[in-house]
């Protein structure tokens, strides 16, 4: 498991259901940075129970290779979400990165989830601590965001969930991530407080942030539109709901090749500046701040994004 949440490659989660055994394989054979089986909006309710097997067989005997692994529950106002900490974890806790809650309002939400995790942890003696993921999905969760992000050690990133958003704040909206004929109107960007609100509260406490999910599939040059304004807000990744998504969300999340020269290019011309004696630094016809310093040296940090899971990789059993 990877200890730094922050270096964590995750510019494509790929969704497959729990309750879909024979896609599993497929998801860790992909393109994705993250695969996150899911037990909650995909899975109908009389599969619930059954279904947390097939995650626990799925994370034991499936090489997910550099992929994260994740494991979606069910929301806690429901009757299922401690039984799938409790068997997922137990079952298979050594073989999982991470525990994506759903509509988390209060850090109440993520504090239990944490505690049950510890409870397990200790009872079964896992040799790493297991993550969280919180969507951000509800009025309740907007509000509390910033709360929300500093509750518990193991919170490694917020996401944004738009459909549940759209139905908690009752804005109409035709589809998941899609722009209809409400955002047309609208005069400026309908969802760019929450967003917004959820990149400020991750990057004030070191978190990493998701986009949520855009549900037309062939709608490739949407997806592709969608993730551009992801990584214009700040957001690391975008999540994804069929394989066709995922090379646009890591090549759009990931600095091109003109921005990593540019940046590359600034930084040098900073230290040549520093290395002659000069009081003050330019390039490109600009003085060289703090800040475009700064900007810069993130641009190169997230170069090595480039690095991705290969697909198409052997699925094996996991040693």
């Amino acid at each position: 498991m990877t200890p730094d949440p922050v270096t964590r490659l995750t510019r494509s989660m790929l969704f497959v259901p729990a309750s879909k055994p024979a896609m599993i394989p497929k998801a860790a054979m992909s393109a994705a940075d993250a695969v996150c089986i899911d037990l909650e909006d995909a899975v109908a309710p009389d599969e619930k129970p059954a279904s947390r097997a097939n995650v626990v067989r799925a994370l034991k005997e499936i090489d997910f290779g550099r992929r994260v692994r994740i494991v979606r529950i069910n929301g806690l106002d429901g009757p299922y979400a401690y039984r799938d900490l409790v068997e997922v974890v137990e079952g298979a806790g050594d073989r999982l990165d991470l525990i994506m809650l759903p509509k988390a309002g209060s850090p109440r939400d993520v504090v239990f989830v944490d505690m049950l995790l510890s409870q397990i942890e200790s009872s079964i003696r896992l040799p790493a601590r297991i993550g969280i993921e919180a969507q951000i999905e509800t009025a309740a969760g907007y509000l509390y965001a910033r709360e929300i992000a500093e509750s518990s050690p193991r919170l490694e990133a917020l996401i944004f969930g738009s459909g549940d958003y759209a139905a908690s704040m009752r804005m109409p909206s035709a589809a998941i991530g899609e722009r209809d004929a409400h955002d047309e109107i609208y005069p400026g960007h309908r969802w760019h407080a929450v967003m917004h609100g959820i990149v400020a509260a991750a990057r004030a406490h070191g978190l990493r942030c998701m986009d949520g999910p855009y549900s037309a599939y062939k709608d490739a040059a949407g997806f592709e539109r969608s993730c551009r304004i992801g990584r214009a807000m700040g957001f690391d990744g975008k999540q994804c709901i069929h394989p066709g998504q995922l090379a646009t969300a890591n090549a759009l999340f990931s600095p091109s090749e003109g921005e990593i020269a540019a940046a590359a290019a600034l930084v040098e011309a900073f230290e040549a500046s520093v290395a002659a004696g000069h009081g003050a630094a330019t390039h490109d016809g600009r003085m060289i701040d703090a800040a475009s310093l700064r900007m810069a040296r993130t641009i190169l940090d997230r170069s090595g994004d480039r690095a991705r899971p290969v697909a198409g990789k052997a699925v094996s059993p996991a040693r």
